[in-house]
């Protein structure tokens, strides 16, 4: 975007600030240190000197030349509060600190009534003066915002784009319509003309008579959304409505914006294709290309022409013959079918508005002076303006042939050869790549010379030569052999080294080991086993260990350093420190403790001989019956833990995640109505809500990683019933695999399983049927009930005591070996929602859902989603809505919990009256 267009804005943003006392001090001193940052870049070396140029230009100088001391005190002091320097040698301030954050806007009032003002000051107001009091810059300014709202494709991704574009659009068509234009200075210019024209042909249009797209989108940019409290206020908007009709798909938060945004720009796509083009929308194209020609680096811009597309097959690049226009047909589809075809069928047919640079690719090197840009209308074509990048190149890291720019259309990727990034990822879809040898370079690579030779004295004594082959080599220091990774060597000494490999840390912590590890260029002699991934290392190469006496700890460099195990802190130099252990509990005498989650009364210990089960007393720790074994309870209250988690550690290391977890014994619920992250009321290895009971935390502020105590205490190795081997925790992130008892894909946040690292065993537990208790016990049952397995093909038939409903042992079952014939799902003795307490709350933002036990009334109460019995334990009451629900399954994504299906009542509203900001 052009600098004085950047300048104008925050000047203009900072304007609705100066004279708010309360105005947020953080956003203000933002605002200001941009503006400076901008004005430092060179923004006054244009080519057009303007009239704000010329100010701007007088100001840097006056303050260059300013004397510091003699300026009165508001200023200096406001001054050293920006620059974050210390405010000394003054009488009236008595220590050499900077100025607190909090005196900001005080002494921009102060500063701003000094008499006579200085000249930095008046300067300064001048400026903002100009810029306040023209029209034509403020919208010259905003139309440009616009044009570049998506200055990368990751904002274009940001799902909060149609708000922006929405509140952009309106507050250009209030400033073009709320300006008596013909009382401009005159002559007036071209863009005061071409403005003057819009809003007499907007303010004499029959909106009624429009194409019903032009008329939606003028009803959807120009109307204020209704209330989110409000439920009959959608009916004030049918066009909001019409968005949503008969669509059956689930909504969340997110993919309710990406909905919008292909509505809207499919809506603007339809009047775009119009055959006779509304002379309002004639218009506005004269405005924007005039705004783009102002723009100082539109001439800058280099385009970039790729001659072909490429996808991968079987991991290679692969040329798609047809012309590049069909890039343009790939949607994500969001809908259904039927609205995809729709958006093929109207989104990008030719026009003179697919040039703009709504419809861009921007790829803006360093150090170079052009951007370059892809436009997804033309491909190059109609560009002719713009200096085009080369269709072929020569690059040194591939000598042997030309390289191709080519656009990557594939949603699978691979690595680029130099950076060993992804060739396509959310901001770029450009490379350069050589279709014989399988080679891809990203296009922001390609521009760059390479490194041919470096000295890299940590890793090796000499200095190391780039070796740019397709050969697979065995890198010296992670062991691994890639053919598509660059790599440096030292041909008298063999040592080969990949690039990205250089990178690597020499002292780490990582979860799975409780000392720091170091790497080593070698292992001694022996069979090295990986502590992560369970396989053997190659003693002639690198990886870490541990080196502690008497500690055989060792992994490799790349398993070390996975981001589900490693917190990507370099620790050398650092000493260690253990992690200070917390008591759970003070022992106050034999078998009375005070513990730390229940400070008011002391618990007893409670020795279990034989007591009657009570399926309704539950520890408050892992909401889990008492079944057996001793457990501490209080005499006052119906508070009970079970000995083992009143031992629970306060802080542990998981081997699933690289922090520190802390034990969190109370969940403060949200209040009622307030803006609802599902995501952090579950734990992150399985798919159980956690919101009551004890569970741990991470300790970092931004991290919402947390796991149930049962989650959190289960270690490898495993053995569980439903294997004949040891199971370990061998996951790469993001690998995600299917269990083999439940056959489903692990929780979001952590795709991890337990594994088994036999040969041509490929059985997987995810930790939701690991966790799952291995004895239990039955109301109807006097014995201990084990958790048992059996085989699909077994000639045995099993009924569940509760259900009568037959039995698939694979999926495991609880029975009795006591020859009570007794044998039950493990959902209906534990129920389908395991650690839901009864007698808690879950807030969402369409009120309160009550967790009830289920054995208060006479009869059980009728789910009102699934209309049967609630069968499990426990049962969710909706306060709002006085609905009950079997469990949390049975919670519906339809209108009934809100406006439109996957969002709880309010959200819809929320987003959208966001817009209104």
């Amino acid at each position: 975007m052009d600098p004085e267009v950047k300048f104008i804005l925050l000047i203009v943003s900072f304007n609705g600030f100066k004279s708010d006392m309360n105005a947020d001090t953080e956003r203000v001193i933002s605002l200001i240190t941009q503006t400076i940052s901008l004005v430092k870049s060179k923004m006054t070396e244009t080519e057009t000197e303007t009239e704000l140029m010329s100010l701007i230009s007088e100001t840097i100088v006056c303050f260059k030349e300013m004397d510091l001391e003699s300026q009165p005190m508001p200023l200096r002091m406001l001054i050293s509060l920006l620059s974050g320097t210390p405010f000394v040698n003054s009488s009236d301030w008595d220590w050499d600190e900077p100025v607190p954050d909090s005196m900001l806007m005080p002494l921009i009032r102060d500063t701003w009534s000094i008499k006579p003002q200085p000249e930095l000051i008046s300067l300064i107001q001048k400026i903002i003066s100009l810029v306040d009091n023209s029209p034509e810059l403020k919208l010259k300014s905003f139309i440009n915002q616009l044009i570049f709202l998506d200055d990368n494709l990751s904002q274009r991704r940001d799902w909060n784009y149609p708000l922006k574009f929405l509140s952009l659009s309106r507050y250009i068509i209030s400033q073009a319509t709320s300006v008596d234009w013909n009382l401009q200075p005159k002559p007036e210019s071209e863009l005061i003309s071409l403005t003057n024209q819009s809003v007499s042909v907007f303010n004499s249009m029959d909106v009624d008579s429009q194409p019903e797209p032009l008329r939606k989108l003028i009803s959807l940019a120009s109307s204020r959304f209704p209330s989110p409290n409000s439920r009959d206020s959608w009916k004030q908007n049918r066009d909001i409505l019409d968005f949503f009709k008969d669509k059956k798909v689930e909504f969340t938060a997110k993919n309710v914006s990406e909905f919008l945004d292909k509505k809207i720009f499919l809506m603007i796509a339809e009047i775009l294709s119009l055959e006779t083009e509304p002379k309002l929308i004639s218009l506005i194209h004269r405005i924007f290309s005039l705004v783009m020609s102002m723009n100082s680096t539109s001439k800058t811009f280099i385009s970039l022409c790729p001659q072909v597309q490429v996808i991968l097959k079987e991991g290679k690049f692969h040329v798609i013959e047809q012309g590049l226009w069909s890039r343009n047909q790939k949607w994500d589809d969001l809908l259904s079918d039927d609205d995809s075809t729709e958006a093929r069928e109207v989104s990008w047919r030719k026009n003179k508005w697919d040039c703009l640079p709504f419809n861009w690719e921007k790829f803006i090197l360093p150090k170079e002076e052009g951007t370059h840009f892809l436009c997804r209308g033309c491909y190059g074509e109609n560009h002719e303006d713009n200096s085009k990048a080369p269709v072929e190149i020569k690059h040194p890291l591939h000598p042997k042939h030309s390289l191709q720019l080519a656009l990557f259309n594939d949603d699978k990727t691979r690595q680029c050869y130099c950076c060993h990034e992804l060739l396509r990822d959310d901001t770029a879809s450009m490379f350069y790549f050589c279709s014989p040898c399988d080679f891809g370079l990203k296009f922001t690579c390609a521009k760059k010379s390479p490194v041919l030779s470096i000295d890299q004295p940590k890793w090796h004594k000499h200095t190391l030569a780039l070796f740019p082959s397709l050969d697979p080599q065995t890198c010296s220091l992670c062991a691994l052999k890639h053919s598509n990774l660059l790599f440096y060597i030292c041909p008298p000494c063999y040592f080969i080294a990949h690039q990205s490999c250089f990178s690597l840390p020499h002292v780490i912590r990582i979860s799975r080991h409780l000392h720091f590890i170091f790497f080593t260029h070698s292992f001694p002699k022996g069979d090295w086993i990986c502590g992560i991934c369970r396989r053997k290392i190659n003693n002639d190469y690198g990886g870490y260990h541990c080196i502690k006496k008497g500690c055989l700890y060792a992994v490799h460099s790349k398993c070390a350093t996975q981001p589900n195990v490693w917190d990507g802190i370099e620790r050398e130099g650092e000493s260690e420190e253990e992690v200070e252990e917390l008591e759970p509990f003070v022992t106050i005498s034999d078998g009375i403790i005070q513990h730390f989650s229940h400070e008011d009364h002391h618990l007893t210990l409670d020795e279990n001989n034989g007591k009657d089960y009570d399926e309704n007393k539950l520890c408050q720790a892992c909401i889990m019956p008492i079944y057996f074994g001793n457990s501490y309870s209080c005499l006052q209250c119906d508070f009970i833990l079970h000995e083992e988690c009143a031992n629970l550690s306060r802080r542990l290391h998981h081997p699933i995640h690289p922090h520190l977890l802390t034990l969190i014994s109370d969940n403060p619920l949200r209040d009622v109505g307030s803006w609802n992250n599902s995501d952090r009321d579950y734990c992150s290895a399985c798919p159980s809500l956690c919101i009551a009971g004890f569970f741990y935390k991470c300790s970092k502020i931004d991290c919402d990683f947390r796991l149930h105590v049962q989650c959190a205490t289960i270690s490898e190795p495993l053995l569980h019933p439903s294997h004949m081997h040891h199971l370990f925790l061998t996951s790469k992130p993001n690998e995600e695999r299917n269990c083999s008892v439940c056959a489903k894909a692990p929780g979001e946040y952590t795709k991890e399983t337990f594994n088994c690292i036999e040969e041509e065993c490929d059985y997987a537990l995810c930790f939701k049927c690991a966790t799952l208790p291995q004895q239990v016990r039955y109301k109807h049952d006097k014995h201990i009930l084990p958790l048992s397995y059996g085989k699909k093909t077994s000639s045995m038939t099993y009924w569940c005591e509760a259900c009568e409903g037959k039995i698939n042992p694979e999926e495991g079952f609880y029975r009795c070996d006591e020859y009570c014939c007794v044998h039950l799902h493990i959902t209906c003795l534990l129920g389908k929602d395991l650690y839901l307490k009864p007698r808690s709350s879950w807030s969402l933002s369409c009120g309160a859902l009550l967790i009830l036990p289920n054995y208060l009334w006479m009869s059980r109460p009728i789910c009102s989603s699934c209309g049967n019995r609630c069968p499990q334990r426990i049962f969710l009451f909706l306060l709002s809505g006085a609905s009950f629900f079997c469990s949390v399954y049975c919670i519906p994504t339809t209108r009934e919990l809100g406006f439109f299906p996957g969002l709880e009542a309010g959200e819809l509203a929320l987003i959208l009256s966001s817009f209104r900001s």
